[in-house]
């Protein structure tokens, strides 16, 4: 059964070829665009292809032009079927034949089969300028097409700075009232402004926890718009990394203690000489331990890790929440990206700690990553269904770490 790619965006079109053709027991393949049916010559390897010269993305000249080089060694007879091209074009840009709608219904499928067994109608004088013709309104196409993506490409580097700009102001102005409030609330908590029963405290302490989670969410929008606008400047210096793991796990062990979680910590006492910004990368290493905290159950656990092997420094979260889909394992570390998107999620969050986590680390050269399950030491770790990991280079003293000033 010969097999032909019908390549026509006219419905009305399509069905009356495969009706005809079907009939006359051939198989057709439909494809609605130029690109689609380039695609479909490839994938569907047809013996004919009937291309329309006015389809939607590019024109049935630029589509022939296209096969014959994707073709190329494949004796495949193309024919033009229109009611609008014109055939001395079609003949020059490497159609065999020209078929005029509306189709002739009792003759078209004995005419296709003719192109089948060899056919070629014949090209008239001067097709090298027709093709010159042809060559020269692909370059003119090219050009406009370039223009509007330089253009675009204007409008969204315009709009990257107005966003970013955006959420500096609004950052600042959400943490330009915070900073009082936090103050005013410490001096009710420690009795500087008078006595306050263990209710009330309770009650300051829950609104002190909110503030702490806003002023979190902020810092991380700050320090987001600093890495996208080229303003956050790293510091580089002498630094354990093993030193700098532990005052993560120290800045972060009220959290897990508030959600009951049981935590093992395995950092070397020997210390891994690093050279960098500390501060930096300890942030990162927070991301990765909030991220714990919060898919992470109450009575679940975490266990830290550092590591050092190849030149590179490791640090590793597992923890026993509820893993991550496959398919999000690469998503969940784009800006504002939650793997349960919807108004009423479980876990609360803007999508931007580990986001910022990979930002900050590749500044240093190095990356982050998750596994679901973690891949190797499945027996010891075999409770944990997610790892999420940093790895920095082992830079030591007077070089630069990658991307850093010094």
């Amino acid at each position: 059964m010969p097999r032909v790619l019908h390549i026509e965006d006219d419905e009305g079109s399509r069905a009356l070829v495969r009706r005809v053709l079907s009939a006359a027991g051939w198989e057709v393949v439909d494809a609605v665009t130029g690109l689609s049916g380039i695609r479909q010559a490839m994938a569907a390897n047809p013996d004919v292809i009937l291309v329309d010269i006015q389809l939607p993305d590019m024109d049935g000249y630029e589509v022939t032009l296209k096969l014959r080089g994707e073709l190329r060694g494949r004796e495949v007879p193309i024919v033009a079927i229109t009611g609008a091209g014109d055939r001395d074009m079609s003949l020059a840009v490497g159609c065999d034949g020209h078929i005029r709608k509306p189709i002739d219904v009792n003759r078209f499928a004995d005419k296709l089969a003719s192109f089948l067994s060899g056919r070629h109608e014949r090209r008239a004088f001067g097709a090298e300028n027709l093709l010159l013709a042809q060559g020269q309104k692909l370059a003119a196409k090219l050009q406009e097409k370039i223009e509007e993506l330089e253009q675009t490409n204007r409008r969204l580097v315009e709009s990257e700075k107005v966003r970013a700009e955006f959420y500096r102001n609004l950052s600042h102005e959400l943490s330009t009232p915070l900073t009082p409030a936090i103050g005013y609330l410490n001096m009710l908590r420690s009795g500087d402004m008078g006595f306050l029963s263990p209710m009330q405290l309770r009650a300051i302490e829950s609104v002190e926890r909110s503030f702490q989670r806003m002023r979190a969410v902020i810092e991380n929008i700050l320090d987001m718009t600093a890495l996208a606008t080229g303003q956050m400047t790293f510091i580089a210096r002498h630094y354990d990394f093993n030193q700098i793991a532990r005052e993560a796990v120290d800045l972060c062990g009220h959290r897990f203690d508030e959600r009951d979680i049981e935590m093992e910590t395995v950092v070397p006492d020997a210390p891994f000489k690093a050279y960098g910004d500390s501060d930096k990368l300890k942030r990162a290493m927070v991301q990765l331990l909030e991220n714990a905290v919060k898919f992470c159950p109450s009575g679940g656990k975490v266990h830290v890790a550092s590591r050092r092997s190849g030149g590179q420094l490791t640090f590793l979260v597992y923890d026993s929440g509820q893993g991550i889909p496959e398919q999000e394992l690469e998503a969940i570390f784009k800006t504002f990206y939650q793997v349960d998107g919807s108004p009423t999620r479980e876990h609360g969050g803007a999508g931007l700690g580990l986001a910022l986590a990979r930002k900050i680390v590749e500044r240093f050269g190095g990356d982050v990553w998750a596994e679901s399950p973690p891949q190797g030491e499945s027996g010891r770790f075999s409770w944990a269904r997610t790892l999420v990991a940093l790895r920095v280079p082992e830079i030591m003293a007077g070089e630069t770490p990658p991307g850093q000033r010094r």
